[in-house]
């Protein structure tokens, strides 16, 4: 019996797959239902009223439960969570979750793990053969120290809900991420005047080009990466220009080594005048900001979109072999421990492109593993040996990622889902093979 931790998006998919090769599970979900921060009533998600999915459904979906034709190429927050809730029905899942729930310890034991589980107020013990971690990786907020004290609000972007909150106030948004930038634009109709604090250059992205989604293109001829990168950053800026020429910082790395921003409306409306671009913050005082550049300005509202931190407070840090100076977990495949065979991380992963059909080929290739461990098979031995030489290795396919936290589980997609269609072929060749012969006595 296992355990899946998270009803999100990754740990339906992981609940999918364990159920879909006869592996037992209990899964456990702090909200009363399914689809993770996608639900915007469940008191832990960072979702606001007027987010979108940022990548197309085309290329975001489950590839053997497609989203409704209806369904807009960028769906709303509450499209998605019934997509969810359809996909949980869907595969019969909702009967192996336990709701309400808050896993509060994860324990190794001798030939397994105890699991601690609370319920309006009453805690319960489980034991398990292993744990499959997939509660998400934007849950805990990171938040910046401010280089003084500011006396207005001081709000972090998983706070965030509505526009309501900056009626009528002088804001300042500090980050320039997809998140920061919705945000920004949401401000534009509300607030007195919106300011936009930029530190590091990034590439902006039209989300649509020739009335395409922007991520439906290319794909169908794959071009050396350093050719890709300079095709593709000439294309952005024959679309859109140079951020430097909105009053932005240019990006002092190529294309595709951060995570862009996908907006069609943040630079419209710094052309228009609507949004201020601003350096970083020098110091703060009272309700005065000073940037880098010695400009000064007042505030009433400082909303942090300063991203988030991987964070597994039900389990010791050393279980998960993540060293003090690592941004994150040093696993194979972001997923595989290298020295134990019972613990999965399902979902830390980021690439450009992945998708949740990426994540549900990461899923069931642990429902594989699991299974053909347990019935001693070649292929599984030969994993487990890649795994224990090859934990932490990055499959960055040649792309120098900037060396950034949130950057330290990110991968590149085509790579990544080459190396994991290469395990599960092996693993699921072998179940043929072990098929056949029972085939043959019926």
């Amino acid at each position: 019996m296992y355990a899946i931790i998270g009803a999100g998006p990754m740990g339906l998919c992981t609940a999918r797959q364990l159920k879909k090769h006869g592996i037992d599970f209990v899964g456990f979900e702090l909200h009363s239902d399914v689809g993770g921060l996608w639900d915007i009533d469940n008191p832990h998600s960072t979702m606001y009223h007027s987010a979108h999915l940022i990548s197309s459904k085309g290329t975001t979906e489950f590839r053997e439960f497609p989203m409704r034709a209806d369904v807009a190429p960028y769906p709303h927050h509450s499209e998605m969570r019934q997509y969810f809730r359809d996909y949980a029905r869907q595969f019969q899942l909702y009967d192996h979750y336990q709701f309400d729930t808050r896993v509060v310890q994860v324990q190794r034991q001798q030939g397994g793990w105890k699991l601690i589980s609370e319920r309006n107020g009453e805690q319960r013990e489980w034991h398990f053969d292993g744990v499959l971690i997939a509660n998400g990786t934007l849950h805990t907020p990171n938040l910046p120290r401010l280089p003084g004290d500011f006396s207005g609000e001081l709000l972090h972007s998983s706070a965030y809900k509505s526009a309501d909150i900056f009626a009528g106030k002088r804001v300042l948004v500090v980050g320039c991420g997809n998140s920061a930038c919705d945000i920004a634009v949401d401000a534009v109709h509300r607030a007195a005047s919106v300011d936009l604090s930029v530190r590091r250059g990034y590439y902006f992205l039209p989300k649509f080009i020739l009335g395409k989604p922007t991520d439906t293109f290319g794909g169908a001829i794959r071009l050396p990466r350093r050719l890709k990168q300079l095709l593709d950053g000439l294309l952005v800026r024959a679309l859109v220009g140079k951020p430097s020429q909105y009053g932005l910082p240019d990006p002092d790395y190529r294309l595709y080594e951060s995570h862009p921003v996908m907006n069609s409306l943040v630079l419209h409306h710094i052309g228009h005048g609507d949004i201020r671009t601003r350096g970083d913050i020098a110091a703060v005082d009272g309700r005065s900001v000073t940037f880098a550049n010695g400009d000064q300005a007042d505030y009433d509202l400082i909303l942090t979109a300063t991203g988030y931190a991987l964070d597994y407070p039900f389990i010791a840090r050393s279980e998960l072999n993540w060293p003090p100076d690592a941004g994150a977990p040093q696993l194979y495949l972001n997923v595989f421990h290298p020295e134990h065979d019972d613990l999965f991380m399902l979902g830390m992963v980021e690439a450009s492109g992945l998708g949740w059909q990426g994540r549900d080929e990461q899923a069931e290739l642990v429902a594989l593993y699991i299974r053909q461990r347990q019935a001693g098979s070649p292929a599984a031995q030969a994993l487990r040996q890649t795994i224990r030489e090859q934990a932490g290795q990055r499959l960055d396919g040649g792309y120098r990622y900037l060396q950034l936290e949130r950057m330290a589980y990110y991968v590149h997609k085509d790579s990544y889902r080459q190396r994991i269609a290469e395990h599960s072929a092996a693993l699921r060749r072998e179940l043929v093979e072990q098929a056949a012969p029972a085939m043959q006595r019926a």
